[in-house]
């Protein structure tokens, strides 16, 4: 299934009472890749989990492909193609890694399974081990592998390098950046590590208390000394 486009207009959400999102507009054509980024608390969780059907819709629409899925149950955005990677790592803790693997299957064949062994060797190693007995990386490449199985038209990358060493981030960074050049997937990363995700990205946006301050390419973002201070807080990318 070919990378779908990602549209976002006017989306306000948030929990019970509380509003995090506040008139995000957004644009990301099929097979791009989107960098979010701010500080902590402004918002980027909520609009990846928003996309996913997790939060509380106040106004706005969000549509996949053409199709609009504001008023589709997470279950349902699923299967119109949106896979979720949580920042908290959803794993089975007590089915084997290949089990977890063939929960992503959607009714593929198990065979289709190689498929992730192929993009984390690590995975094929572990295969037979519990979800409980992986390091966080296993762990973090177990989730996104077990989404990209399904074969999504959208992903959704939350801070998918967050506590993890530098060798397992250039893993899972070298992964996405196949799964990208494949064209099969539109990916939308939020990530601390400001210049991997600069990286990675050919499209940026800024959130600052749940709204759009700034958005260009990564670019303009690294030659905009002023803005990255302001809203990320750090004095310069390299």
């Amino acid at each position: 299934m070919p990378a779908a486009p990602l549209e976002v207009t006017g989306l306000s959400a948030g929990y019970g009472p509380t509003r995090v999102l506040e008139d995000v507009s957004l644009s990301v054509p099929a097979g791009a890749r989107l960098a979010v980024l701010g500080r902590n608390g402004m918002g980027k969780t909520t609009l990846l989990a928003t996309l996913a059907g997790l939060t509380r819709h106040i106004g706005g629409s969000i549509s996949i492909g053409g199709a609009d899925i504001t008023g589709l149950a997470t279950a349902q955005r699923a299967l119109k193609g949106v896979g979720y990677v949580p920042q908290a790592r959803w794993v089975f803790p007590t089915l084997t890694v290949e089990e977890n693997l063939f929960v992503g299957l959607k009714g593929r064949p198990r065979e289709a399974i190689a498929e992730a062994y192929w993009m984390f060797p690590r995975l094929a190693e572990r295969r037979r081990n519990l979800g409980s007995q992986l390091s966080g990386g296993e762990q973090q490449m177990l989730s996104t592998a077990r989404s990209i199985l399904g074969q999504p038209t959208l992903l959704l990358l939350d801070e998918p390098l967050e506590g993890l060493a530098p060798v397992i981030c250039d893993e899972l960074m070298a992964a996405f950046a196949t799964l990208a050049k494949q064209g099969d997937m539109t990916i939308v990363l939020v990530e601390q590590r400001i210049q991997s995700a600069l990286d990675f990205a050919d499209q940026v946006i800024v959130l600052e208390r749940g709204r759009i301050a700034w958005r260009g390419t990564p670019q303009e973002l690294a030659a905009d000394h002023s803005t990255v201070e302001r809203l990320l807080g750090v004095g310069g990318l390299h």
